[in-house]
């Protein structure tokens, strides 16, 4: 027996979250209710994703408007795909969410437009919306409402660690690959082979650190070394170090809890490497400090970033007292920050630069969307680097979550490519108090 369809209604929140949502329900139907509509215009002026996505979506509504001239009636969305309509009624019979909650309210208009269409159509309704409170208001009224589920994660790669220890290798083999520094893999790291992985070889007397190379298709030792004053203090760090290092891979996530050393080791690796890059950037996105947009902040620009910012900064001046005012490499951090080399800045503020030849750091990764991180990479020009750093449960902004972050979505997409390496930082190395923290509370 045939699925019944349904009508899925579309909360704003989701449309500024992917604007290709009203296309991504099979042969279901999707209707928008005129506020949406009106919140959509309000977000359509700006650089930012959220306004690139509401003008997509508006353009995407007059190009279905052009088909029928109206959007009242049902439209068909295409082949395998549904109906789609604007629903302008906001009053219903009955149960009217304005009356029971606020009036004046979006979010209420919202539910009376599901709950509209739940009483003239002989369809299930569900609301749409990455707003956990809206979907609490839904439910209490009777509508079924869901988070937006299209391009999550699942907890079994989130959680699955990119360390993985090979037991039972021969001593000869590891006695081999510390003479050789490499050796051929022969099936050594068998069903968990894959690009760019890395492993713990382990006899039980003896072990070493690995790393797969896809494109010779060896195994190479891997090994603590300094990299511009910082050494690893584990293996996970010692793999991270060498996947930045590595020009063949040339784009890196470094994924953990705060203290594991995720932006420091990054901003050491591209110290290091300076000189093969024009430049440094170390970006991050802006999310408002204790609700405090930062357009109400006091002060010009770059005192309204600097909060932001800071962790940044920190970190680069750690590695800077590594070393006397006078050694080499100090005075060449000093020479980078005066001749623009390196660059500290929010992530807004690099919009529509072009990527070439570029070591690209981008910190709290997390707190970007899908669309964002895919913008981010697709302007990657011949020579450059990306390096995203982040903890996919630290989520700051309202409408992404563990699953559905940025960070998370790319670890899931690209696994396994030749480009690409994941290293997931497990022990925190700040202090003990840190990592107390981390686990207890």
């Amino acid at each position: 027996m045939a699925k019944k369809s349904k009508i899925y209604v579309l909360d704003t929140s989701v449309l500024l979250h992917d604007f290709n949502a009203i296309t991504s329900f099979v042969k279901n139907d999707v209707a928008i209710p005129i506020t949406v509509l009106e919140e959509l215009d309000k977000f359509k002026v700006g650089n930012d994703t959220k306004n690139f996505c509401a003008r997509e979506v508006i353009r995407f509504i007059d190009k279905l408007s052009g088909k029928s001239g109206s959007l009242m009636e049902w439209i068909p969305l295409g082949r395998g795909k549904g109906n789609f309509k604007i629903v302008l009624e906001n009053h219903p019979d009955g149960l009217d969410a304005e009356k029971i909650y606020a009036e004046g309210k979006n979010d209420h208009k919202i539910i009376n437009a599901a709950l509209c269409l739940k009483l003239s159509e002989q369809k299930e309704v569900v609301l749409v919306t990455k707003d956990i409170n809206l979907r609490i208001k839904s439910k209490a009224l009777g509508i079924t409402s869901e988070d937006y589920e299209t391009g999550k994660v699942d907890d079994v790669q989130l959680d699955k660690s990119s360390l993985v220890t090979i037991n039972h290798v021969e001593s000869d083999i590891i006695r081999e690959l510390f003479q050789k520094g490499k050796i051929e893999e022969n099936g050594l790291l068998g069903a968990q082979k894959y690009a760019n992985g890395y492993y713990i070889l382990n006899n039980g007397k003896s072990s070493a650190l690995a790393y797969y190379n896809p494109i010779s298709n060896e195994v190479e030792r891997v090994e603590k070394g300094f990299t511009y004053g910082i050494k690893p203090k584990n293996a996970e760090q010692a793999f991270a170090i060498n996947a930045l290092m590595n020009p063949e891979i040339k784009l890196v996530v470094l994924q953990g809890v705060a203290g594991t050393g995720k932006t420091l080791l990054a901003l050491a690796s591209a110290l290091e490497q300076h000189k093969k890059y024009q430049q440094i950037i170390l970006a991050r996105p802006l999310v408002p400090l204790s609700n405090k947009d930062i357009g109400f902040l006091p002060g010009d620009a770059n005192d309204k970033i600097s909060p932001y910012m800071e962790p940044l900064w920190d970190n680069l001046k750690f590695i800077k007292n590594q070393f006397g005012e006078n050694e080499r490499k100090h005075r060449a951090i000093v020479e980078m920050q005066e001749e623009g080399k390196i660059l500290i800045t929010p992530l807004a503020f690099i919009r529509g630069r072009s990527l070439s030849n570029i070591i690209f750091i981008i910190d709290e990764a997390q707190n970007l969307t899908p669309h964002e991180v895919k913008t981010i990479i697709t302007r990657a020009g011949e020579g450059t680097k990306i390096i995203f750093t982040g903890d996919v449960r630290q989520i700051d902004t309202p409408y992404l979550d563990e699953h559905s972050n940025g960070l998370a979505y790319l670890i899931d997409k690209v696994k396994g490519q030749k480009l690409f390496a994941h290293i997931k930082l497990e022990k925190g190395e700040r202090s003990d108090l840190a990592n107390l923290a981390n686990e207890l509370l």
